[in-house]
C-alpha cells in the first residue's frame, strides 16, 4: 500500500507537495527530517520530508519521490521545530528556511551515486537514476539499504572557497581589469564559493582565478576537516581545567547560582553581568566542566570569528581530551557541511565554539549554550534569513531544557531590562581579576586642543589635519617609550572617507548609491562601502576629468601612517579592522604579533573593543568619540556607550594601571559622564526613560518593513505608496502604529531606491498580519522588494 510523504523543497517554488514513498523503499526509510530527491514537472528537486501522512487520499494518485540523501536524518523532530519557528515567525515557507540553514551538499538536486553493487551502474547521476525502469529503481533502493550506495556532489568536487591570499597593493597592471574586479570582490566580500564569485565578475572568472593563483593573490580551498587555529606557544603546555586560576570568590558565587540552573527541565536563561576582565571566560568554562559531566553538550558563541576562535581555544585548553569543534562562517563548505553532519551523529562533539551560525547546527541533547559579548550587534543577521541569535537561542534552550547565560560587561538594553523585571534572572562580576584596577578615563575637547599632521606630527594649519590630538600624542609616545602598548579606536575604515575633487568641487560619488566613495590608500582604490563599486585611484574625475584631488576627513589607514610622527623610532603599529578581517588568518597574526610585543600600537575600528585580553595595554585612546552617536537610530546612544565601555576594559588589565582617553566635541554631554565613571546603570535608566518617552523597545515591539525598486522604475513611487496605505489600514484596529513608508536614511544602495515603513506594536503576531496585507498589495512585476526585519538593529 502506498505511504504518502509530506516533502518540503528547498529551491523555488520552496512549496511543500506531497509524494509516495518510492518503489523499492519502505516508510520507515523516509522519516521526518530525510533529505531526498523528488521529481517536480520535468525537473528534480532536493527537498527534506516534513511529515508522514499515512495513505493517500481516495481517488488522488501521487508521484514517488526518487531517492533519499542520506542514510539517517540529520535533521531531528527538535530540529524541524525549529525550522517551523522561524517560518511562522518570518512569514516563509519551510523549505526557504531550510534553504537558508542546510549546507549546499542537503539541498542541492547536482548530485551522483556511487554503487559498489556487482551487476548496477558504477555511477548514477540523478538524471538518469530518474530514467531507470522501476524494476532497477527497486534493485538500487535494496543496494541502498544494504548500505551499498553513496550519494555525493556531481563530479566529486564540491564549489570551493575562494580566498584573498595577499593583502593589498597587489603586483597586477592597472589595465588587467578584469583581475582587479576579482581581487576588489573577495577583498569588499571575504571568502566566497566560486560559484558566488562567478555571478559577480561574470563569464571567464576562473581562468583569471588560475592566474591569480599563480601569483600567489588568491588561494582555493575544497575543504576537508575543521579550520581550527594554531594553539599559542606559551599555553600549549598548560591543558586542563586544573591549570587555569583558581576561581575568585565572587566567581565561586556566581557559580554556586548557576550550577543548579543545569537540572532546570524546562531550560533556563541568565545575564553574567560582569565588568571588562571580571573572569566571564573562567566561569564560562566551569559550566561546560559540569554539562559534559551530565553527559550534555555544550555550545559558545561568540559575535566575530576571531573571538570564537579564542574561545576554543580557552576550550581546548581546558578540555583537551574533548576535542572541541570550531564552527563558523569562513570555513570552507566542505568543513562546514561535514561538521553539520557530524553535529548530527554517534560521534558528535561534546563542545562546540563557533559564531551565530553554530547556533543552527543539529546537535543533540544539548546542556548550556553561552552568547558572550550578547550585546554585539554582530548576533543579528540582517541579510537572507533576518534572525537574532539570542532569540534562536531562547528557542533551542527552551526546547532541549538547557542553560543560556548571556554574558556582557554592557548587556543590551532589552536584555537587561528583563533582568531588571526578573525574567532573565542576573548573577554579577564587579571586580577584575587579579591584580588590575578598571582604568582612569579622561575626557579630551577636541574644539580646543591641537591637532596632528598626518605624516610630520607638527601642528597644521593648512587642509590636512589629523585626528589625535597633542595631548592624546603624547601619552601615546610616553607609553611606547616606557615599554607599554597602547590601542587606538577610529571607528572609519580607510585612508579618508571622502575624496574631494579640488575642479569641480565635488566630492567622487558611487554612480550606484550616489554616496561619496572611501579612499583605500592600500589598494589604491575607491570604494563603495555600501554596494562594493569600486574604481582605481589616481584616477581622472569622473564628472570633470581633473586630476586635484584632497583627501577629506581621517581613517584608521590614515591614522595608522600619522603614527610614525609621533612614536619613537622603530615602534610597530599594527592594525585591525574589517578590510584585515576578510582574511581570518590575516587577523589571527595582527592579533598574535600585537600579544607578542611585537607591534606596540593596534589601531583600529570596534573589532578592538570585543573581547581582547592584553596584559601589556596601559593606555587606549578612542580617537572620536563622536562617530556613530547622531546616527537615525534609537539605539545610537546605546551602541556608543557600549563600544567606549567595552574599548576602556582593554586598558590595565595587567598588573599595571591602565588609561583612556576619549576625544569629543562635546565633553559637556551627560553621556560621557557615564562613561568616565563606568556607570552602565546609570545610563540605563537615561536610556531606558528616553525610550519610554518615545515608545520603543523594551516598550513595544519594532518591526521594519523594506521596501525597494530599481532607480528607473517610476511607477514604484505609486505601489510603495499603496503597500503603505494597505499596511496603515490593516494596522488601525490591531493598535499598531506604522510609520512611513518614507525615504531610507540611505535612500539609493546598488541601483535601488529604498523606503522604510516602522511598526510599532504591542504584540509581534499584530505586526505579521500588517505586513502580510502589505505583501498582498504587491503587483506580481517582482520590480518592487518587501521584506519584515523584526526587531532591527540596522536603521539604516
Amino acid at each position: 500500500m502506498s505511504h504518502v510523504i509530506a516533502v518540503a523543497l528547498t529551491s523555488p517554488p520552496y512549496a511543500v507537495l506531497s509524494y509516495v514513498v518510492p518503489p523499492g523503499f519502505a516508510p520507515e526509510d523516509f522519516p521526518p527530517g530525510l533529505c531526498l530527491l523528488a521529481p517536480m514537472g520535468a525537473s528534480l528537486r532536493a527537498g527534506l520530508v516534513w511529515e508522514s501522512a499515512g495513505a493517500p487520499p481516495a481517488g488522488v494518485t501521487l508521484r514517488p519521490a526518487l531517492f533519499p540523501l542520506e542514510r539517517e536524518p540529520a535533521c531531528d523532530a527538535a530540529y524541524l521545530d525549529l525550522v517551523k519557528n522561524l517560518a511562522s515567525r518570518h512569514l516563509a515557507a519551510p523549505g526557504r528556511i531550510l534553504a537558508t540553514l542546510l549546507p549546499r551538499g542537503m539541498r542541492t538536486s547536482q548530485v551522483e551515486f556511487v554503487v559498489d553493487e556487482g551487476g548496477l551502474p558504477r555511477r548514477l547521476a540523478a538524471r538518469t537514476l530518474a530514467r531507470l525502469a522501476e524494476a532497477e529503481r527497486a534493485a538500487l533502493a535494496e543496494a541502498w539499504r544494504r548500505g551499498l550506495v553513496r550519494c555525493r556532489l556531481a563530479g566529486e568536487q564540491a564549489d570551493p572557497l575562494c580566498f584573498l591570499a595577499a593583502d593589498p597593493p597587489w603586483p597586477v597592471r592597472p589595465g588587467a581589469a578584469r583581475q582587479l574586479a576579482v581581487l576588489d570582490a573577495l577583498c569588499d566580500a571575504g571568502p566566497m564559493l566560486l560559484s558566488d564569485l562567478k555571478k559577480r565578475c561574470g563569464d571567464g572568472t576562473l581562468p583569471i582565478l588560475r592566474r591569480l593563483c599563480a601569483l600567489d593573490l588568491v588561494r582555493l580551498e575544497a575543504g576537508g576537516g575543521e579550520v581550527e587555529p594554531p594553539e599559542d606557544d606559551a599555553e600549549a603546555g598548560r591543558a586542563g581545567l586544573a591549570a587555569m586560576p583558581p576561581l575568585t570568590g565572587e566567581q565561586e558565587a556566581a557559580l554556586a547560582a548557576l550550577a543548579p540552573v543545569l537540572d532546570a527541565p524546562d531550560g533556563a536563561a541568565r545575564l553574567v553581568f560582569g565588568v571588562t576582565g571580571s573572569g566571564k571566560t573562567r566561569l564560562y568554562m566551569e559550566l561546560v566542566a559540569r554539562t559534559l559531566a551530565r553527559g550534555k553538550r555544550a555550545l559558545l558563541l561568540a559575535p566575530e570569528v576571531a573571538l570564537a576562535a579564542k574561545l576554543h581555544r580557552a576550550a581546548a585548553r581546558a578540555f583537551p581530551g574533548q576535542s572541541p569543534m570550531l564552527y563558523h562562517g569562513y570555513q570552507p563548505p566542505a568543513a562546514r557541511e561535514a561538521a553539520f553532519r557530524r553535529a548530527a551523529g554517534p560521534d558528535a562533539p561534546m563542545l562546540v565554539a563557533g559564531t551565530r551560525s553554530a547556533l543552527f547546527l543539529p546537535l543533540r541533547d544539548i546542556g548550556l549554550i553561552v552568547l558572550d559579548e550578547e550585546h554585539d550587534g554582530a548576533f543579528k543577521q540582517e541579510d537572507r534569513l533576518p534572525y537574532q541569535a539570542k532569540e534562536v537561542a531562547f528557542f533551542r534552550a527552551g526546547k532541549a531544557g538547557a542553560l543560556l547565560v548571556l554574558g556582557s560587561a554592557t548587556p543590551d538594553v532589552k536584555t537587561f531590562h528583563a533582568a531588571r523585571e526578573g525574567h532573565v534572572p542576573m548573577v554579577r562580576l564587579s571586580h577584575r581579576v587579579g591584580a588590575g584596577g578598571m582604568p582612569a578615563v579622561e575626557i579630551v575637547d577636541m574644539r580646543v586642543a591641537p591637532k596632528l599632521t598626518a605624516v610630520s606630527g607638527r601642528r597644521e594649519t593648512g587642509d590636512r589635519t589629523g585626528v589625535l590630538t597633542d595631548a592624546a600624542a603624547a601619552a601615546l609616545a610616553e607609553t611606547v617609550a616606557g615599554g607599554d602598548q597602547a590601542m587606538i579606536l577610529l571607528n572609519r575604515r580607510g585612508y579618508a572617507p571622502l575624496l574631494f575633487c579640488r575642479d569641480c568641487e565635488t566630492p567622487v560619488r558611487c554612480p550606484q548609491c550616489e554616496l561619496s566613495l572611501t579612499y583605500h590608500k592600500d589598494r589604491e582604490r575607491l570604494v563603495c562601502h555600501y554596494c562594493g563599486y569600486a574604481r582605481p585611484h589616481p584616477s581622472p574625475c569622473p564628472s570633470c576629468g581633473g586630476a586635484d584631488f584632497l583627501p577629506m576627513g581621517v581613517g584608521a589607514e590614515m591614522l595608522e601612517e600619522q603614527l610614525a610622527g609621533v612614536l619613537p623610532a622603530g615602534a610597530a603599529v599594527a592594525r585591525l579592522d574589517r578590510d584585515v578581517a576578510r582574511r581570518p588568518e590575516r587577523a589571527e597574526a595582527v592579533l598574535a604579533d600585537f600579544a607578542a610585543g611585537r607591534a606596540r600600537v593596534l589601531v583600529g575600528t570596534q573589532m578592538l573593543s570585543k573581547g581582547h585580553h592584553f596584559p601589556d595595554v596601559t593606555l587606549v585612546v578612542a580617537a572620536d568619540a563622536d562617530l556613530g552617536r547622531a546616527l537615525p537610530d534609537y539605539r545610537a546612544s546605546e551602541r556608543a556607550f557600549q563600544l567606549l565601555t567595552q574599548l576602556a576594559g582593554r586598558a590595565g588589565r595587567g598588573g599595571r594601571p591602565g588609561r583612556v582617553l576619549i576625544q569629543t566635541r562635546t565633553p559637556g554631554d551627560p553621556f560621557f559622564s557615564h562613561v568616565v565613571a563606568g556607570d552602565f546603570e546609570g545610563f540605563f535608566e537615561e536610556e531606558l526613560s528616553r525610550r519610554r518617552r518615545l515608545c520603543y523597545p523594551p516598550f513595544t515591539r519594532l518591526g521594519l518593513a523594506r521596501l525597494s525598486f530599481p532607480r528607473d522604475y517610476e511607477e514604484g513611487y505609486a505601489v510603495v505608496t499603496a503597500v503603505g496605505q494597505a499596511m496603515r489600514t490593516a494596522a488601525a484596529p490591531l493598535g499598531v502604529r506604522v510609520l512611513g513608508p518614507a525615504p531610507a536614511p540611505l535612500a539609493l544602495v546598488a541601483g535601488r531606491r529604498r523606503f522604510h515603513c516602522l511598526f510599532k506594536s504591542p504584540d509581534w503576531p499584530a505586526v505579521r498580519r500588517v505586513f502580510a496585507a502589505g505583501r498582498e498589495a504587491l503587483p506580481g512585476s517582482g520590480k518592487v522588494r518587501l521584506t519584515l526585519d523584526l526587531d532591527p538593529v540596522d536603521m539604516l
